[in-house]
């Protein structure tokens, strides 16, 4: 058996200290454990208590070092030992026992202080339950503070009343100037590192570069709502300040309970433990029992038991018992200002490395000054108060080259910050929208030579066969006949079809029939179908009134050319959000299944439909034949983890991390997808599983409005999908039919893009979820609305000339929230209509207090403008196309996909937006201009940022013909043509053998 000396142990606990220390501040802001912030404290308590009180039990079986190995003890309440025969602890620590049994008689007063820390304990639970909720309105934290007040404590408590070695002038040099400066270095050196207050100075440095790395996130604030009329953030501000006051408080309470009259050796070890143990044990069981009566009375209702949470939370209690643990070791040679101020550094400095691992040069700013300073201040912080232990002889001996070793350590660590602080740019010389543009256009020439590349029917089965691995469909001719007349520009290019259809060429045919005939014929499903039999289509009878049109236009749609289907049924989605969530595992197999069958040979393929088809349909009415359901009603809960990540690989940020802390932006969530602010990859922005924030950033995660889901591959024909889904994307009837129009007119006339207003634009409705517990805060919408109105809180960071205006250099600038429209003359007209809608009690009355309400206008007003903004509402939005038929420029932002979305391209034929809506002031900017606030200047020196008219008129341009081309609804017909050819093959029980050969 090995076995560790009692040196060799105490290196043990500084590694696991500070190892401890460095896992929970790098999973701090990516972990489930604050889901249910009370639950995880009452947890990390139990873990660290019993931890505590366990390892007491076999205490004495541990070697201690020697007693002169440590020289000072930090904090004491007094200065003396307590004779070896005066009770030591309110608790017994008789070696001769094993039992932890409460001392009967002695001193009440020590049981006191150990309840005071316990109560203190409570207390601070308290707050950060407070905090935690509404983590929205609370400004960054004073934490940074920590060991500077224990530092003062120390020095007030302890140190003043010790003597020190006093301050003695150097004998040489001979020459009176060298002389005078090592006089001041020599007085530099003995104040802070011998002096009473070198362990002030060191938390002072923290303090300082803890002030500085604070600033780092200022303009990365989240635009989640911290309503102004609640009042939350004066409250919020007063508990961080709070926080911090009791985080030092319980610091210094837990020093004095290990150092309060213990016995030599393991009699205070063993205090150490014991009273620790038993003041966590008294939050966990105040707490515990809190959480108890708050579950009787809501009947069980809060589900937190669930394997994401548990096991974040018991990860974190692991780690804070570990450092609990270690540090009851440590506090004799370390004193509690030690470990404060190591402690400090391992958090500062996992604060400013994540801001540059995370940011898209030069976003977020962070000046290379002020972050050089902040890394040069917490490196001399730790590396003095570990200098001042050698030189003033308080570290033991065998610990000297431990010390020195964590100070190359330091160095070494402080060296790779210096390093990336250089290669932190904050200057750009090009607008990141101009290589955009540019980018946009090169991608575009690309797909289009790829998407009508074929220019005879030969050359159309050949390309179909390259790209998509199998033979056209049968009546694929037909398909192309129907194209060419209908002069469709895409010929080639329809891979939304084939990924949205390669998972079912693993589902039998037979199957696929049945459950067609089971969604059409429950009322629940909130289904409709439409049957074609020999070339005709027909709407089911007794669909829901208030959604039959849309089943009635999409066979419209289909009898443009229903003679070239099979026989077959269609399962439509009644609903605007999808249906079919199917798991990644699940679905990963099905389409690996799919991709390995073999392409047959020509001489095989049979190119006309099974007979008999009609026949293998079940009867789809009556429509309410069937009682069974496929689906789980989910609706006005929140569907994230449950529904969505899940159908992102186990892997992924979105099934595997929290973002929690809606108060700021998440860097690294935006990083994959964007150049600084702006969008470059707009199929990348709309897929969520690199997004782990968006959970509660959208409406539809959090509590859509109709959510009836299914977890297995159902034939499920939607409008839109959020990526991941296994919905049947098809061209929506909404458009199809003109629901929302562009018919300009004499009154409400489409000008030229320059003579409209140079405004920001939109008005809605609250219609993209349901908000009953303040769901409303991050929905696109409303986030919207306060960005632009309300945003009185937080800072914003918009990308702008740099001072000097006189070469092309551009920085993110950091502005108070309201100075785009106030400072910077950015002008917007973004209205909530009234009344506020999909909300119950309280979130109703909040909204209407928060926001400015209009009344109803002319969808056709909106063509004064030039700037026209387009939002996710309960599922995709109607208005887009409109929008693109106009002259106005398309602002468009959200999560549901289309059948369109290949087709077009950002930055060519509208202006992306990320949902997180960070960026818009900084769109905006680029498109209107900048004026400065100085109108007594000329009008070049006013002009802080030229607006870029050419290039809005040239993509809302662009995007206008294209959609003339493209977007028409002989598109639509076109698109659902061939997908029906498609599913109608998938159908076929003779399908593998089924494909169109010249």
């Amino acid at each position: 058996m090995v076995h560790f000396s009692a040196e060799t142990g105490l290196k043990a606990s500084v590694g696991i200290f500070l190892l401890s220390c460095t896992f929970l501040a790098t999973s701090y802001n990516t972990t489930f454990a604050f889901d249910h912030p009370l639950n995880t404290a009452v947890i990390t308590c139990l873990v660290a208590a019993f931890s505590l009180l366990i390892l007491s039990r076999f205490i004495n079986r541990i070697p201690s070092p020697s007693s002169s190995v440590h020289k000072y003890s930090v904090i004491p309440l007094t200065e003396r030992e307590q004779a070896i025969d005066e009770p030591s602890s309110p608790i017994s620590l008789e070696s001769s026992s094993s039992s932890i049994t409460p001392s009967k008689t002695r001193n009440p007063a020590r049981w006191f202080k150990l309840g005071l820390v316990s109560a203190l304990g409570c207390a601070r639970v308290g707050l950060y339950r407070q905090i935690t909720a509404n983590i929205e309105c609370a400004p960054d934290g004073y934490a940074y503070a920590i060991p500077f007040f224990i530092a003062i404590y120390d020095y007030w408590r302890n140190q003043r009343g010790r003597s020190a070695t006093k301050w003695t002038a150097p004998d040489g040099p001979q020459n009176a100037q060298l002389r005078t400066i090592a006089t001041i270095a020599s007085r530099i050196h003995y104040f802070v590192f011998r002096s009473q207050l070198r362990y002030v100075a060191s938390a002072a440095s923290l303090l300082a570069s803890g002030y500085l790395a604070v600033a780092f996130d200022k303009g990365r604030e989240s635009t989640y709502i911290c309503a102004t009329v609640s009042g939350q953030y004066p409250r919020l501000h007063t508990l961080r300040v709070l926080s911090a006051i009791l985080d030092s408080m319980i610091l210094i309470g837990a020093a004095e309970l290990s150092n309060e009259g213990a016995r030599p050796r393991d009699g205070r070890r063993k205090q150490t433990l014991v009273s620790w143990g038993f003041s966590l044990l008294g939050v966990a069981v105040f707490w515990g029992a809190i959480i108890a009566y708050l579950t009787i009375r809501s009947h069980g209702s809060e589900d937190f038991v669930n394997p994401h949470f548990l096991r974040s939370a018991l990860g974190q209690g692991a780690l804070v018992a570990c450092v609990i643990v270690s540090a009851s070791q440590l506090i004799p040679h370390y004193g509690v200002v030690g470990l404060s101020v190591l402690a400090g550094f391992v958090s500062l400095y996992y604060t400013w490395t994540a801001t540059f691992f995370d940011g898209h040069q030069p976003f977020p700013l962070v000046t290379a000054p002020r972050a050089f300073a902040a890394i040069l201040l917490n490196y001399l912080g730790g590396l003095s108060f570990l200098y001042a232990r050698t030189v003033s002889e308080e570290e033991p001996q065998f610990l000297y080259r431990f010390n020195i070793t964590l100070r190359v350590a330091l160095t070494v660590m402080a060296g790779i910050g210096f390093i990336f602080v250089t290669q932190q740019g904050s200057v750009a010389h090009l607008h990141p929208i101009d290589l955009l543009i540019y980018e946009g256009r090169q991608h575009h020439d690309k797909w289009l030579h790829r998407a009508n590349s074929s220019q005879t029917l030969t050359d159309a089965v050949a390309q179909y066969r390259l790209q998509y691995n199998q033979h056209p469909p049968p009546n694929f001719d037909k398909w192309y006949e129907f194209a060419m007349n209908k002069s469709s520009l895409v010929i080639d290019d329809f891979d939304e079809i084939h990924n949205n259809l390669l998972p079912f060429r693993s589902v039998p045919p037979a199957a696929i029939r049945e459950m067609t005939q089971k969604l059409a014929t429950n009322p629940y499903n909130e289904i409709g179908a439409i049957s074609i039999r020999n070339g005709t289509a027909r709407v089911q009878e007794g669909i829901k009134p208030t959604h039959a049109w849309m089943v009635i236009s999409a066979a419209k749609m289909i009898a443009k050319f229903a003679e070239h289907l099979p026989d077959m049924d269609l399962a439509f989605n009644l609903n605007d959000e999808p249906r079919v969530a199917v798991p990644w595992e699940k679905m990963s197999a099905l389409k690996d299944q799919a991709l390995s069958y073999p392409v047959l040979q020509d001489e095989r393929i049979l190119n006309e439909w099974s007979t008999g088809r009609s026949d293998q349909w079940l009867p789809i009415e009556p429509a309410d034949q069937t009682h069974d359901t496929m689906f789980v009603d989910n609706s006005f809960k929140n569907i994230f983890d449950r529904y969505v990540s899940a159908t992102c690989p186990p892997s992924s940020k979105a099934r595997s991390q929290r973002i929690w802390d809606r108060r700021h932006l998440c860097i690294s969530c935006v990083r994959p997808h964007s150049l600084g602010e702006f969008p470059s990859d707009w199929a990348l922005a709309t897929d969520i599983c690199h997004q782990p924030d968006l959970a509660h950033l959208h409406g539809f995660f959090m509590s859509p409005a109709s959510f009836k889901v299914s977890q297995e591959l159902l034939p499920v024909f939607s409008q839109s999908a959020i990526a991941g889904f296994g919905d049947i994307i098809f061209p929506s009837p909404w458009n199809y039919v003109d629901k929302i129009e562009y018919k300009p007119s004499t009154d409400y006339p489409d000008a030229n893009y320059t003579d409209k207003s140079n405004t920001l634009f939109w008005i809605g409705s609250t219609s993209e979820g349901i908000s009953h517990s303040g769901e409303w805060k991050g929905m696109p919408r409303q986030r919207l609305t306060h960005l632009i109105n309300n945003n009185t809180h937080n800072h914003v960071s918009v990308f702008l000339p740099t001072a000097d205006n006189t070469t092309d250099s551009y920085r993110y600038q950091i502005l108070p929230g309201t100075s785009p429209s106030s400072s910077l003359h950015l002008d917007t007209a973004v209205q909530i209509l009234d009344p506020i809608v999909r909300c119950r009690h309280q979130d109703c009355e909040d909204q209407t207090a928060e926001f400015g309400l209009a009344g109803r206008v002319d969808f056709q007003a909106h063509w004064q403008n030039r700037y026209l903004f387009d939002a996710d509402g309960a599922g995709f939005s109607g208005r887009f196309l409109p929008f693109m038929q106009s002259h106005s420029l398309p602002f468009k932002t959200g999560l549901f996909r289309q059948w369109f979305e290949t087709r077009i391209t950002p930055w060519l034929h509208f202006v992306p937006v990320d949902v997180r809506l960070h960026g818009l002031w900084s769109t905006l900017a680029y498109f209107s201009g900048v004026e400065s606030s100085d109108h007594s200047s000329t009008p070049e020196k006013r002009a802080l940022l030229k607006p870029h008219d050419i290039e809005g008129q040239w993509i809302a341009e662009e995007g206008r013909k294209w959609a003339a081309q493209v977007l028409r609804k002989e598109d639509m017909e076109v698109y659902f043509f061939r997908l029906l050819l498609e599913w109608g093959r998938l159908t076929d029980d003779r399908r593998e053998e089924l494909g169109y050969k010249l």
